[in-house]
């Protein structure tokens, strides 16, 4: 898997953190100061990347949590066969299939020909931006 370790005390709004295995983006952040015999908590509300649902979890803020590696890579849309879309890599050339996004204002960009920006997270796949026409 492609995560690696942080301090929960450093992790700020808009990164991103690993909730129950689930890559998601985090969206408020409180810290609460520690009391006479405990710890610094943290409270965290994050969104998932691949489902959209809301989730939230306290840590200790000297805790270590678990933060996915995203992959930021180019591709060219070459083929759309209904609801699936064929991608080329414009690295290294390989061809692979993903599902249109659900988003509608990205689906409607998407055409073939376009190049997209995808994120490759824990071995899954998001389309995140159409980049040229």
């Amino acid at each position: 898997m492609s995560k690696k370790m942080v301090d929960a005390g450093t992790l700020k709004v808009n990164r991103y953190i690993l909730l129950n295995d689930e890559p998601c983006k985090i969206i408020s952040l409180e810290h609460s100061k520690s009391g006479k015999h405990g710890h610094a908590k943290i409270r965290i509300v994050a969104v998932g990347l691949f489902d959209n649902s809301k989730r939230s979890a306290v840590f200790p803020a000297n805790s270590k949590v678990d933060v996915p590696i995203i992959e930021k890579k180019t591709g060219m849309v070459s083929a759309i066969m209904g609801n699936t879309i064929s991608v080329m890599d414009m690295s290294d050339y390989n061809t692979f299939e993903l599902d249109m996004p659900e988003d509608e204002e990205l689906k409607s960009k998407i055409q073939e020909g376009v190049q997209i920006e995808y994120w490759v997270i824990m071995d899954r796949i998001k389309i995140e931006r159409v980049k040229s026409s």
